[in-house]
């Protein structure tokens, strides 16, 4: 064995590289069971000629390896050892005060902690605190990883080093295993082993480098075993960028190492860090913590800087930012001194120190936590930087972390956001059901559940629904009414004068004196809360029904202020009685919801009803008025009412026998005979639940085609930001140059910009306007049907252009300057440059001779840009530019005025992701719309995900540029596609260009029959969307809706699977009435 010995020696001392060879040869013998007994004396007979701690020095320095014990104080593993046996190589991380300060805080948990646990060391480097810890705590598997991988072999050495004695026999402990059981090394880039391996763990330990490297380019380099000594040991003390916000602080490695443990750490387990204090100890809490992670410091020290370390990386950082990193003179100073002043003083001779803490981190909430962490490493990385899951408050971390969990399933399970009724989500109202059921037992179901955007528009959209004379309301709730409401009150109206006029009185929340005026004003319609001390009981609410059913009125009674959301809700009197009886058809529940821990203006509000007509009328009133709710603000509450109901058993207690109250009066007001007349023509959203999952929507504007990442990355960043400052949220900017770049639309610091979840409240709102300055509404035949019907709706004076098909039904200027001539105080409504719902363009020559026509009758013209962004087809069609078309007017009457309306849901290609503006630049108009402020606004992150959006788009994001490509791709081969079937089965179809609707006329249908089980009619425009509907699921809307007589609009812009179902309705129709 000595010549052996000898020859081993010779060959590790031409150089590192061949000590390490000579080491892998022997590790190869170690490896093999026949021989390995004879390996293990062979180092034991080694470490022997070199017997003190000066020969093994001078056994690295001569023959570039060393055996040598370390000492371990205090040490109870199951051989009672202090000591572990280990080899060291030039070209890894030789065991020093770093590590040796980590080990000392994981010293600090019991003796069972790591017993029978999955462990994991992250830059295990020569294996020492590996094998120590499986040593002493007996874990059932520790796993050492290092991306050096001659680290990994020296560590499989030592691992045969300590699994054996010194005559090669194996160690068995108490359990009848050794160290070679419960250890294993491997080369890994962090977690990469285990999380390619799909390994879970209880703990994951890590001391890895937190200094970039001097020499960028130099981290570049691939990785083996054959690189330079210089480069391996480098691995050791430096890392490169990673790509995190914590790279400018050198701490982007352990972010990375933190992201991906949360992917591979079990709910429970724990994760500990070494963390130098070098960049200050709230940068280092805060990496962690802005993770969902909660940390515990375990133990805490100083620790002199390696000399072989370069901190110039942070001095630089300095240079380029205002952080100070933290560093002591020597190991007595307290005062720190920054990188710079310490890289002088170092330079001069000095010797600095540094703190070292050793952190215990656990997710705060674990399964959502990983969640989120997972759709983030799914193609949204660079959302990382944004998130921010740090609450000084644990409330709020219990609100928002499920939250963004569930935002983080929905967006990365869903290609496209889904289409909810515009009643509400029917999960939300579902779970609004549950809530008052499991907790307040109050046996209602999701059908008497109507959402509305807030509690203000929910008020608004009821008073016009029924349009009353005279209406109470509580002076609480008056804040966001029309002015023109508040203002005046005739003592006396007859109904033949004031139609349409409601007049509203504020009155005072307390019972007794609301109950008073009641009785002697006798309003139609009453509004009202209730005091916080007449909430407790139902006998308040008692009087309040018996009185306003007395005189016929209506009432709502608002319930906000006492609806709790929480697992031991007060008691409320209302919901008590409500629990024991109906609600009378005359009364309806409001609530608003705003008391959330995280969003303060975030709202979503509620009417509950239990009388068929008037449930099924307000979800038809909030279509048609708001378009629908935002459903960002449903998904949150949905949050809460779930957390409350996930952990109930379901039916634990029978249904409530409840009593019906007395009969309504017969003077009780009916909805209003505009209301009833806009409803009754109206096509509105298909809602029968039974028939919920199979039903195909032709017949709404949503774009279901996949939203591109960088759309769903910009939502998710959002909401998971915390503390944006206004100029974050502020998207009048970003708005200002698309409408300028893309319409040649100019806006000024005169200019109002409105913005609200829905455009079609905002094109409401305009209506309002114009029934103000008692104006008459034009509208094109081939409008959008819901606009023309909200009009209505609103009582507005409302006239058709005609329109024909030779032209695509685009206005022709001669048709509407012959009509202009007959209307007093003119509005015109023009959807461009995309014509929804033809899908056909105005060139900007077609607008420009139009305006001209405006211009010369004073016509307040509303153009409509909501469905353009989607152009697929545009030869020869010309960009518009507004501003100089309107400037090259000569003959303008003063009441002119052009207002821009826009969705920039298919601009910006975020599908149901809706985002309202308006753009007004005359001043009367400014001042009429002022009086009109129950406007339901976007919250502040959708503010935030448009902003960014906008600039994305503005900077021409080679990723956003090539979706929106994509997309209008798609739908050029749709509408092809679609045309050619519908042309094959019979129907005249105008050829579409752009947006995602087309009109067809089904030709050969008219006047056939369609004959079901059951069901039989002669098909004509009044009837033909509901023979397609029952025969097929298909929901198109007909001639009735685009008011166009018998031509029908079809969108096109479904998820591939629910394209071609609709493309099989289509020639499923055709057999069963032409082939039949």
């Amino acid at each position: 064995m000595a010549m052996e010995m000898d020859g081993f020696l010779r060959e590790c001392e031409r150089s590192g590289d061949a000590a390490y060879a000579a080491l892998k040869t022997l590790l190869e013998k170690l490896e093999n069971p026949a021989t390995r007994s004879d390996a293990r004396v062979f180092l034991t007979r080694l470490q022997e000629r070199f017997p003190s701690k000066d020969a093994a020095d001078e056994c690295f320095r001569t023959y570039h390896f060393r055996i040598q014990h370390l000492l371990l104080h205090d040490f109870h593993g199951y051989q009672k050892k202090k000591k572990l046996t280990m080899v060291e190589i030039p070209s890894i991380f030789t065991p020093e005060d770093w590590s040796f300060t980590f080990y000392e805080g994981i010293n600090r948990h019991p003796d069972s902690m790591f017993k029978d646990k999955n462990v994991t060391e992250l830059g295990c480097g020569n294996g020492w605190i590996s094998i120590a810890l499986a040593e002493k705590w007996c874990p059932l598997k520790v796993y050492g990883l290092d991306i050096n991988p001659r680290a990994v072999k020296i560590s499989w050495i030592n691992l045969f080093l300590n699994a054996l004695d010194d005559n090669g026999a194996p160690i068995y402990d108490a359990e009848g295993k050794t160290l070679l059981d419960r250890v294993e090394f491997h080369e890994s880039d962090l977690l990469s082993y285990c999380r390619e391996n799909n390994i879970q763990l209880d703990y994951i330990i890590g001391c890895i480098p937190q200094i970039l490297n001097p020499n960028p380019e130099t981290m570049s380099k691939i990785i083996t075993e054959n690189a330079s000594e210089e480069f391996l040991h480098s691995l050791s003390n430096y890392c490169a960028l990673q790509g995190f916000v914590e790279d400018q602080f050198g701490l982007g490695l352990i972010a990375r190492a933190v992201e991906e443990g949360i992917e591979v750490i079990k709910p429970m387990g724990v994760m500990i860090f070494n963390i130098g204090g070098r960049p200050g100890q709230r940068v280092c809490t805060r990496l962690f913590e802005r993770r969902g992670i909660s940390i515990t410091k375990l133990w805490q020290t100083k620790i002199m800087q390696a000399a072989d370390t370069d901190i110039s990386a942070l001095v630089e950082i300095e240079k380029n930012s205002p952080h100070r990193f933290e560093f002591f003179m020597g190991l007595v100073s307290d005062q720190p001194i920054c990188a710079r002043t310490a890289w002088a003083y170092v330079n001069s001779g000095g010797r600095i120190s540094h703190a070292l803490s050793v952190y215990s981190c656990k997710l705060r909430q674990p399964n959502q936590v990983k969640v989120i962490f997972d759709f983030l490493r799914n193609g949204f990385q660079e959302v990382s930087s944004s998130l921010d899951l740090s609450f000084d408050d644990d409330s709020v971390a219990e609100e928002k972390i499920p939250f963004l969990a569930y935002l983080a399933s929905v967006l990365k399970d869903n290609s496209f956001l889904p289409y909810e009724a515009p009643a509400g989500s029917i999960h939300f109202r579902s779970l609004i059901a549950g809530f008052m059921k499991v907790y307040h037992h109050v046996p209602i179901s999701a059908d008497n559940v109507t959402v509305f955007p807030s509690r203000s528009v929910a008020i608004e959209n009821a008073l016009r629904l029924f349009s009353p004379r005279l209406a109470i309301v509580d002076e609480h709730l008056t804040r966001n009414l029309p002015k023109q409401w508040l203002t005046s009150l005739p003592v006396e109206v007859t109904k033949d004068e004031h139609e349409d006029i409601t007049h509203v009185i504020e009155a005072p929340r307390q019972s007794d004196l609301m109950i008073e005026l009641i009785k002697y004003l006798k309003p139609q319609v009453v509004v009202t809360g209730m005091a916080q001390f007449e909430a407790i009981t139902s006998s308040a609410f008692e009087t309040l029904l018996n009185t306003t059913r007395d005189i016929g009125a209506r009432l709502f009674l608002d319930i906000s202020d006492h609806f709790e959301l929480s697992s031991l809700p007060r008691t409320n009197g209302v919901l008590k009685y409500l629990a024991g009886k109906w609600l009378p058809s005359h009364a309806a529940i409001l609530c608003g919801l705003v008391k959330n821990q995280v969003y303060s203006d975030l709202e979503v509000a509620f009417i509950i009803s239990e009388d068929n007509t008037v449930y099924t009328t307000f979800s038809k009133t909030v279509e048609l008025l708001e378009g629908h709710t935002a459903l960002f603000s449903q998904y949150y509450y949905g949050c809460l009412f779930h957390d409350l109901l996930a952990f109930q058993l379901p039916n634990r207690r029978p249904p409530a026998e409840r009593e019906y109250g007395e009969k309504n009066s017969d003077k009780l007001i009916g909805f209003s005979s505009s209301a009833v007349s806009a409803l009754n023509n109206a096509e509105v959203f298909v809602s029968d639940p039974k028939e919920r999952n199979s039903l195909i929507h032709m017949d709404v504007d949503q774009n279901f085609l996949p939203l591109p990442s960088v759309v769903k990355a910009s939502i998710f960043e959002s909401f998971a930001r915390q503390n944006m400052v206004e100029s974050e949220t502020d998207a009048r900017s970003g708005i200002q140059k698309l409408v300028s770049s893309t319409y040649g639309f100019q806006s000024d610091g005169s200019s109002e910009f409105m913005f609200s979840n829905s455009r079609l409240a905002l094109f409401n709102k305009l209506v309002l306007c114009c029934i103000q300055e008692k104006g008459t509404f034009l509208f094109p035949s081939g409008t959008n049907g819901n606009y023309v019907s909200a009009a209505k709706f609103m009582n507005a004076n409302t006239v058709t252009v005609p329109t024909k098909p030779e032209v695509g039904f685009k206005i022709v200027p001669d048709t509407l300057a012959s009509l202009l001539g007959n209307v007093r105080k003119p509005w015109l409504y023009i959807c461009g440059p995309t014509v929804n719902p033809t899908g056909l363009l105005y060139s900007n020559n077609e607008i420009k001779e139009i305006l001209s026509i405006c211009a010369k009758y004073g016509v307040r013209v509303v153009i409509d840009t909501s469905f353009s962004g989607l152009e697929f087809r545009t030869d020869g069609w010309g960009v518009w530019d507004l501003q100089s078309s309107i400037s090259s007017f000569t003959c303008i009457n003063s009441s002119f005025c052009v207002s821009l309306l826009g969705g920039l849901s298919f601009e910006l290609l975020t599908g149901g992701l809706e985002f309202g503006f308006l753009i007004l630049n005359e001043p009367t108009l400014v001042d009429i719309f002022s009086t009109l402020p129950s406007l339901s606004r976007p919250h502040s992150t959708m503010k935030y995900a448009i902003r960014k959006l906008l600039g994305l788009r503005e900077q021409k994001a080679q990723p956003y540029c090539h979706a929106i490509n994509e997309q209008k791709d798609i739908l050029k081969n749709r509408s092809d596609r679609l045309m050619k079937t519908l042309k094959s089965c019979g129907w005249d179809v105008v050829d579409c260009c752009s947006g995602v609707s087309l009109v067809a006329k089904p030709t050969a249908y008219m006047g056939k029959t369609l004959k079901l089980d059951a069901f039989e009619v002669k098909l004509d425009d009044t009837n033909f969307r509901q023979a397609v509907l029952k025969a097929t699921s298909l929901c198109i809307n007909s001639g009735l809706w685009t008011g166009i007589p018998n031509y029908c609009r079809l969108t096109f812009a479904l998820d591939d699977a629910q394209f071609e179902q609709a493309l099989q309705c289509i020639t499923e129709f055709r057999r069963l009435v032409l082939e039949k």
